[in-house]
């Protein structure tokens, strides 16, 4: 009898460290994303590749600049991103965190059907990544293959660093600084003057994080960041009504709400939007643009549909700050530029699967919200578009000269390239398909002055 006692308080004792050490601890963890997907008419998803990313920092790495003697591994390829022909653009993924003491953490992104591009600051793993191996086992092993032998193992592995199989990267014992404590970071936090839209996702109240790695000095920053690509199907299908295209059918392909849906047309300098609160699972709406109506210059736009945005944001979490720090980071790019998109949230549960977060010790609160962003190629821009490359096809100089300046002056920006799979996949002939290359790539070279039509 005393032994099953002292057993079952042995056995109550345990349970409770074991309980206790997965207890969530007193911080908080806020992120917010985006994901850029490209469209026709029909609603199917178009692979693209844009001609101009969003600029980053220097300081930001990339599979160019790996660090720690890393290599690319799978798919991946040094500076690749470019290369990647892909249905998904995750865009500025952060994390902030918030605690009143200083702390040590560890944060773990998984991306099982994308690839991480791009992060700041540097991480313990990233991957799919290896190390080459260590040179002195790898000439013991040649000696070994000389021999004759056939081992079973090499020696290289067992004295190698190990890789990162698969799509995911780790920070490890990051210390959690709180602003309150560590003002003087922010003289330290780098600065460049290139990326000018990273640096607004600092105007935050989130706590300096300082990051170790083996071979760099700590690096400090306001949250982790992370970008990259994929090739699944975001939740939300936009089909036209008999072709209108200003009727428009938002459908919920997925099986959560979708919520706060912008509907955006912008055209010269001017346009309109129009807002739906949800749309349920397996469910369409409506969404009406008429067309010339209440159209507002771009200044006015921006600022309503700004204001309503964050409200958004914060209603699905976000503190006042991070909700505005979102908006100014991607005003220019979704309120300003011209084009048909839809602005939503993404539901929790679909960035949960997409992007599965691990935080140790565990956060008494953890935040999500990734916005998707629906970019929509018109059929009369694709019209407009078939017109221009058949004349630069059939035309002569002059002919071809004014093609290049018809499309530049459709202001496609980062979305011409699909623009034009788009008209492809409706003209599926050779010397139409080398007409189209020869004006994409004519209307993005640089034209004399510094511009492009993939930097507008």
């Amino acid at each position: 009898m005393k032994t099953t006692f002292l057993s079952f308080i042995l056995a109550a004792a345990q349970w409770s460290v074991l309980a206790g050490s997965d207890a969530p601890e007193d911080y908080v963890a806020h992120e917010w994303g985006t994901f850029t997907s490209v469209q026709g008419a029909d609603g199917v998803l178009i692979p693209w590749n844009p001609l101009e990313t969003t600029k980053l920092p220097k300081f930001v790495y990339d599979w160019s600049k790996p660090g720690q003697d890393r290599l690319p591994a799978g798919v991946l390829n040094r500076g690749s991103k470019s290369a990647f022909v892909t249905l998904q653009r995750m865009e500025t993924p952060v994390i902030y965190f918030y605690s009143d003491t200083e702390r040590t953490i560890d944060v773990t992104v998984r991306f099982p059907q994308g690839l991480i591009t791009e992060w700041y600051p540097q991480a313990h793993d990233i991957g799919p990544s290896a190390f080459p191996p260590n040179k002195l086992a790898a000439a013991l092993d040649g000696l070994v293959l000389q021999s004759g032998a056939q081992p079973r193992f090499t020696i290289a592995s067992l004295f190698g660093r190990k890789g990162v199989p698969d799509s995911r990267i780790q920070w490890k014992s990051i210390r959690v600084l709180p602003t309150s404590r560590h003002a003087d970071l922010a003289a330290v936090i780098p600065t460049d003057t290139s990326g000018i839209h990273y640096f607004a996702a600092r105007e935050t109240d989130a706590a300096f994080l300082r990051v170790k790695t083996p071979d760099k000095a700590a690096e400090h920053e306001k949250f982790l960041f992370y970008r990259g690509v994929a090739n699944f199907k975001t939740p939300l299908q936009i089909t036209f009504n008999s072709g209108n295209e200003t009727n428009l059918f938002l459908r919920n392909t997925g099986t959560d709400e979708l919520k706060h849906l912008f509907v955006l047309a912008i055209r010269q300098g001017r346009g309109k939007f129009i807002y739906e609160d949800h749309v349920a699972s397996g469910q369409h709406v409506y969404a009406g643009l008429k067309s010339g109506e209440d159209l507002l210059p771009l200044g006015e736009l921006a600022a309503r549909i700004s204001e309503r945005m964050s409200a958004a944001l914060q209603q699905e979490g976000l503190y006042r700050r991070e909700a505005d720090a979102m908006v100014k980071t991607w005003r220019e790019s979704w309120f300003e530029e011209d084009g048909l998109r839809v602005l939503y949230v993404l539901p929790r549960a679909w960035t949960d699967e997409a992007l599965p977060l691990t935080v140790q010790p565990r956060p008494r609160e953890v935040v999500r919200v990734m916005v998707g962003r629906a970019e929509i190629i018109a059929p009369t821009t694709e019209w407009q578009l078939l017109k221009q490359i058949v004349r630069y096809s059939d035309g002569d100089a002059e002919e071809r000269r004014q093609a290049v300046n018809r499309v530049r002056q459709m202001n496609l920006g980062r979305f011409f390239q699909p623009a034009v799979q788009l008209v492809l996949g409706s003209h599926p002939h050779r010397e139409f398909s080398q007409a189209a290359s020869e004006l994409l790539q004519a209307a993005t070279k640089n034209d004399g002055d510094g511009r492009t039509l993939a930097a507008k």
